[in-house]
């Protein structure tokens, strides 16, 4: 009977330990992410003027993939050294009116039916 209370209680204490491996392993992914958005925000606080900034974020609310690939494309010329200067509304809107022209629009078209 205490082997088997022993066994028990040790398996217990096993899954105790996974469950704060675990547990642990998903808070520094947090912690990793936060920081990652973190370094995003303060790179684009760099490189963009408030109403551009302003702008971006009611992007992101009514399109959160679009706004990200945005700011995918500013940061990558941040770090390339590509921009010189803030980037204005007005660049922005620019920037954004250019993504537009590269997109695809797909249709497809029935017939008869």
């Amino acid at each position: 009977m205490d082997d088997e209370l022993d066994a028990l209680k040790k398996k217990r204490l096993e899954e105790l330990q996974r469950q704060l491996a675990y547990q642990q392993a998903m808070e520094q992914q947090e912690e990793e992410r936060e920081r990652v958005q973190e370094e995003r925000k303060k790179l684009l606080n760099l490189i963009l003027t408030s109403e551009a900034r302003s702008r971006l974020t009611r992007i992101k609310m009514a399109r959160p993939e679009y706004a990200e690939a945005i700011e995918n494309q500013l940061i990558i010329l941040a770090q390339t050294g590509k921009i010189q200067q803030k980037i204005t509304d007005q660049q922005l809107k620019d920037l954004l009116a250019q993504l537009a022209q590269h997109k695809k629009d797909i249709r497809i078209r029935r017939s008869g039916l």
